[in-house]
């Protein structure tokens, strides 16, 4: 017998105990019948991060991971989610795929990641070659988003790393600071924007900035999740959170 409340699909999702974003952003894109059970990944909030120590606070974290996959896969889940977008931009696409096996030989089920999410949002709305990014991140980071982003054939023609000073200030970043932001990343030589950091809001901003950008924004949580619906065979469209959720 399936779940009763996951009679469609139980994910499990395992995100920074930092991140405070990620798990509303899923539950306000969840159709009936799918569950998302969260396992935290124990994350120190670093205070006054900088170039030098955000890459070794984002390893910790991915060293965290595996901890976090077994916890979860006491409840059965039938796919995993990686809420932490970071970890799966090392490396480069050798890196991201390099995560994906780690987590599904620990796990034995199926894993979505952001990175990869994220390349197939953007094949999903077609012509798109040229980006601009934007992160909480410090450059040290863009550097490896940018590099993935390159692996898998975009050209990336502008990024932006907002140097959140702490895990738990990326979350008070608002939507109004964010605008400026967007603007500033577009132009006539962009085909489409991208949001990572999984503790950014964007959902919505996102969707409101296609329309006065007149091209994809694609929020990072809302990639994830879709990626991990369409990859289960789930087909719902989810109107007001943009074209990715609501027309692929």
């Amino acid at each position: 017998m399936p779940d009763v409340l996951g009679w469609r699909a139980v994910f499990g999702v395992m995100g920074p105990s930092t991140n405070t974003v990620v798990q509303p952003d899923f539950e306000i894109l969840r159709p009936p019948g799918i569950t998302a059970q969260y396992s935290r990944i124990f994350t120190p909030n670093a205070k006054a991060i900088s170039n030098e120590s955000f890459r070794s606070g984002v390893a910790l974290i991915g060293d965290n991971t595996l901890e976090a996959v077994r916890s979860v896969m006491t409840c059965e889940p039938d796919h995993l989610i990686m809420g932490m977008s970071a970890v799966t931009f090392f490396d480069g696409a050798a890196g991201a795929d390099r995560f994906i096996r780690q987590v599904e030989e620990a796990s034995g089920i199926g894993v979505t990641i952001g990175s990869h999410a994220c390349t197939a949002a953007l094949r999903a709305y077609g012509g798109v070659k040229r980006i601009a990014f934007l992160s909480p991140y410090w450059p040290v980071m863009n550097a490896e988003v940018a590099r993935y982003f390159t692996d898998m054939g975009f050209s990336v023609v502008r990024e932006r790393a907002l140097q959140c000073r702490s895990w738990t200030a990326i979350a008070r970043v608002t939507p109004a600071a964010l605008v400026p932001v967007l603007k500033a990343l577009d132009g006539d030589d962009v085909d489409a924007i991208v949001q990572v950091g999984t503790n950014l809001s964007m959902v919505r901003l996102a969707a409101a900035a296609e329309l006065f950008l007149g091209k994809p924004v694609i929020a990072i949580n809302a990639a994830t999740w879709w990626h991990a619906l369409r990859g289960r065979g789930i087909a719902d469209r989810i109107s007001g959170f943009g074209k990715l959720l609501e027309e692929h």
